[in-house]
């Protein structure tokens, strides 16, 4: 029997995704792409677990005004780590993390390492009965370790393995996983904390020198007053690296500017104008992000 290609894959993983979760685009990342799916549907639990690397899964309107959106995606990390995109917010779930992602808006998914999630839906209708829901609940990284995040968790695993619940029984679980995450979502809505201020000072002062050959963790730790070791471990805690974190932003703005960008720009004053200095650097570190150069990323988005 003939081996299929990793392109071959690829597109089967894809049209998989498209039939069971609704309409994606995707692209693949450097290094090798794999991607499984698996799905189930216990009653009311409609849920698939997705295990891929390498690989960037992500909706734009286009995607979204063809499929019903009367959903949001509760992604419940089990393996290796996913960088989740939605209302320019960006967030690095871990194993036991969840995070709610809106159907009926543009997000992306980034799995650069080998990755492995749940993905269940859950009806607009409910989340809104429990929760005044708003852009700000989507997208937030619900650590490990609170304990409403954990009996989630649990109660989805045992509702899992259990095919006897009857159709009320599964309602009823999916009801208590919404009130089980409603206190953590409510709680984002609360006076951020200090440290959480000062974390959001430091992301506004990226934004405002993102052009500076001077933005660097030294810089920063210099700036806000602060050790360039706790300035590490503030992003750490976020599931992020200060220079990634530099380094990303800036890719994400090249992007921006390259999607109105004339034909007749050049890519390296592009990449100069958000910090890259070296093109070759600067392509090298578009194809990572995005899984093309940036040459082929303003053509595919003329």
């Amino acid at each position: 029997m003939a081996q299929i290609s990793g392109e071959e894959q690829f597109q089967q993983w894809l049209a998989q995704i498209n039939h069971e979760c609704g309409n994606f685009a995707a692209r693949q990342l450097e290094g090798a792409f794999s991607g499984h799916l698996e799905t189930g549907y216990t009653r009311s639990l409609k849920l698939s677990t997705v295990t891929s690397a390498n690989v960037n899964l992500y909706r734009t309107n286009q995607e979204i005004k063809s499929y019903n959106d009367n959903w949001f995606y509760t992604v419940f990390q089990l393996e290796g780590q996913a960088i989740i995109e939605q209302n320019d917010r960006q967030t690095v779930i871990q194993p036991g993390d969840i995070t709610l992602v809106d159907a009926s808006r543009p997000c992306s998914i980034v799995w650069q390492q080998p990755s492995r999630q749940i993905s269940l839906l859950l009806p607009r209708s409910l989340v809104e009965q429990q929760l005044r829901i708003s852009e700000g609940h989507c997208v937030q990284r619900l650590e490990k370790s609170l304990p409403m995040v954990q009996m989630s968790h649990r109660l989805l695993q045992e509702s899992m393995s259990n095919r006897e619940l009857s159709g009320i029984e599964s309602e009823a679980a999916l009801e208590a996983i919404v009130c089980l995450l409603r206190p953590v979502l409510q709680q984002q809505d609360q006076q951020p904390s200090r440290r959480e201020r000062q974390f959001e000072k430091i992301v506004r002062l990226i934004d405002d020198h993102i052009q500076s050959d001077c933005l660097r963790p030294e810089w920063l730790a210099n700036e806000t007053g602060m050790s360039v070791r706790s300035l590490y471990r503030m992003f750490a805690d976020k599931g992020l690296v200060v220079a990634q974190y530099i380094k990303n932003r800036r890719l994400d703005l090249c992007a921006k500017a390259l999607r109105s960008a004339a034909d007749d720009e050049k890519l390296a004053g592009i990449g100069f104008n958000w910090g890259f200095t070296d093109h070759s650097h600067f392509s090298t570190a578009f194809r990572q992000r995005f899984g093309i150069s940036p040459g082929e990323y303003r053509k595919q988005h003329r």
